[in-house]
């Protein structure tokens, strides 16, 4: 390493530690190019990329086809607000509520916008249509959920570093544990418009419900005339081995929630995806985006779609995520207390008496791989599905290598 490269890094660590707001705690690398599973810094390294953006780059970094759709259309026109129409957002909007299995879209930006216009639509529902009385209206979250960082949002998170300092918070939420139908069922009352729930919670360290719960929440959501809201943000889009999570156990929601891999890694891209009859009670005013639906963003997710139509993504994931699966079970025990995986999507939790989360983190990239921690002792494992077997044997080796060393004290 030279002591130009060493400038080159510190220099852009030291800038943006300087100037921007200190909301992450990054690894100490510095991300210059990405092609693939792999990116390279700007000292020429190169790392195995495990983590794709919180599963946003789940068609690898640099995908070609997904580049030249966005660069086709940076020549033509990038932006006209939805003041207008453009040529671009009918032909995405079909093609996600076709890949849904649904009738209408309310395409957005960014995860948490997809979210926070998911619970306006379910309000707008209950009181138009299921007639709850005005301001009434409560919707059902389940402890340890992640749907974003928002005001409203973390109102009815139970994670104290995204909520503490930052109230008074959103009221209308009513919170139960996950994985418990019958729990989630006795918080029903009359002025319940929604179930909000991720279908495998990402944040909490991809925790998997049990096999009957959401078919269960989906009968008593059914029963109770209250609508199933699926946050399927980080679990859409082929990073569990399906299209949808929920496709894992045969349910379909009233709304999907979409966002981070719709825009390829490229451009913010999220959407509600619903039928016309719970979407259709949005009226001319009552919500937009000067941003939702623009034209690269459509051609940018509408080709996204077309990836996925194929199901060669969806049938990789699940290949690969069950090799990796079985890679990372054979860690417990050295170091490893629990693994839960779907797809190419894993929770791994370290033995918090052999390191932390973010220790193995720091040391695996020292090897040159890249993952994320989680609540203190549980990794992250969701690589691009274009990884290659041979490099996804080679990440959870480096994995075993770094627990050796931490249980040898080398």
């Amino acid at each position: 390493m030279t002591a130009a490269s060493i400038t080159r890094s510190g220099a852009s660590i030291a800038l943006e530690e300087m100037h921007a707001a200190h909301n992450y705690h990054p690894l100490p690398v510095v991300v210059a190019f990405g092609e693939g599973a792999w990116v390279t810094d700007v000292e020429g390294r190169r790392y195995l990329d495990c983590l794709a953006a919180y599963s946003a780059v789940n068609f690898g970094h640099s995908n070609p086809v997904l580049v030249e759709a966005a660069r086709l259309q940076l020549g033509r026109i990038t932006l006209t607000s939805r003041a207008f129409h453009n040529d671009k957002l009918g032909p995405f909007v079909t093609a996600l509520a076709e890949l849904a299995g649904k009738e209408m879209v309310l395409p957005m930006n960014t995860g948490a916008e997809a979210v926070e216009s998911g619970i306006k639509v379910a309000r707008a529902w209950g009181y138009r249509v299921k007639g709850v009385p005005t301001d009434q209206a409560n919707i059902i979250v389940a402890a340890g959920n992640f749907h974003g960082r928002t005001t409203t949002i973390i109102s009815f998170s139970d994670d104290d570093s995204a909520r503490a300092g930052f109230g008074p918070f959103t009221p209308g939420f009513r919170t139960v544990a996950y994985g418990d139908a019958k729990a989630l069922e006795a918080a029903i009352d009359a002025n319940t418009v929604a179930v909000l729930l991720e279908p495998i919670q990402g944040e909490a360290g991809i925790v998997i419900p049990p096999p009957e719960y959401l078919p269960a929440v989906r009968e008593i959501t059914r029963k109770h005339n209250v609508l199933f809201i699926a946050d399927e943000i980080q679990s859409g889009l082929g990073r569990t081995g399906s299209t949808f999570a929920c496709d894992l156990v045969g349910v379909v929601p009233d709304l999907y929630l979409l966002g981070k891999a719709l825009g390829g890694g490229i451009v913010p891209v999220s959407a509600v995806v619903g039928n016309r009859d719970i979407l259709g009670v949005l009226r001319p005013g009552d919500h937009g985006s000067t941003f939702g639906g623009n034209p690269l963003a459509a051609v940018v997710g509408r080709a996204v779609v077309e990836l996925l139509e194929t199901g060669d993504y969806q049938e990789r994931a699940a290949e690969l995520g069950a090799r990796l699966l079985a890679g990372l079970t054979a860690l417990v025990g050295k170091g490893v207390l629990a693994v839960r995986g779907a797809g190419l999507w894993a929770g791994v939790d370290i033995d918090p008496a052999l390191a932390s989360g973010r220790q193995v983190c720091e040391e695996l990239m020292r090897r040159g791989v890249l993952a994320k921690d989680t609540h203190g002792s549980t990794i992250r494992l969701a690589p691009p599905l274009v990884i290659s077997p041979e490099d996804l044997d080679w990440a959870v080796a480096q994995l075993a290598e770094v627990l050796e060393e931490f249980s040898t004290g080398q």
